[in-house]
């Protein structure tokens, strides 16, 4: 940690960045002088990463900026329960993937998903449609391209409430409102 935050080496950083290098930020966690902070070499994942991002393949989409939306929307009903679908995103996720490694600036909005956003990708997580819809609306001017792979509800409840509807004899309705066109 001391050798890493020496303002020497800090400055020798700024300049190769200034000379337009990359610099891979250290890891944090326990180091071999016994301290804890940052200043560890990241996981070969991470640096595998980083030599993926710039060999992997031809730069054709260097300078473009790339909007994708994947996964699903949630669209509550009451507090803990909603309606979706079951998108697992897989395929925003590739594409977003694939758009960096070709080198575009990419912005990934997503819905709720088990998936670990790819790297060197600005990520923006979403819930429900609306919550989409006022994303994409906020970052699709800056984009070249836009790929909408969101599996995005069509319906919302009208009325969601705050509180669990708890269960009586009966049926229970769900008015549903048509959700705004991404």
């Amino acid at each position: 940690t001391n050798m890493y935050k020496n303002i020497i080496v800090q400055d020798n950083i700024k300049k190769l960045e200034n000379y337009g290098m990359e610099v891979i930020k250290p890891d944090s966690g326990y180091l071999a002088c016994g301290d804890i902070g940052e200043g560890k070499m990241p996981s070969a994942a991470v640096l595998f990463d980083y030599i993926l991002k710039e060999l992997q393949c031809e730069k054709d989409l260097a300078g473009k900026n790339v909007l994708i939306t994947a996964g699903p929307t949630i669209e509550k009903i009451d507090k803990v329960r909603f309606i979706s679908n079951p998108s697992s995103g897989k395929m925003g996720y590739e594409i977003a993937r694939a758009a960096m490694l070709r080198g575009a600036s990419v912005t990934l909005i997503s819905g709720k998903t088990s998936l670990t956003p790819p790297p060197f990708v600005k990520f923006i997580n979403v819930l429900s449609a609306e919550d989409m819809f006022e994303a994409v609306k906020e970052n699709y001017k800056m984009a070249d391209i836009i790929v909408k792979s969101a599996a995005v509800a069509d319906y919302r409840p009208s009325n969601p409430l705050d509180y669990k509807v708890k269960k009586s004899d009966g049926e229970l309705f769900i008015e549903l409102e048509r959700t705004e066109d991404i």
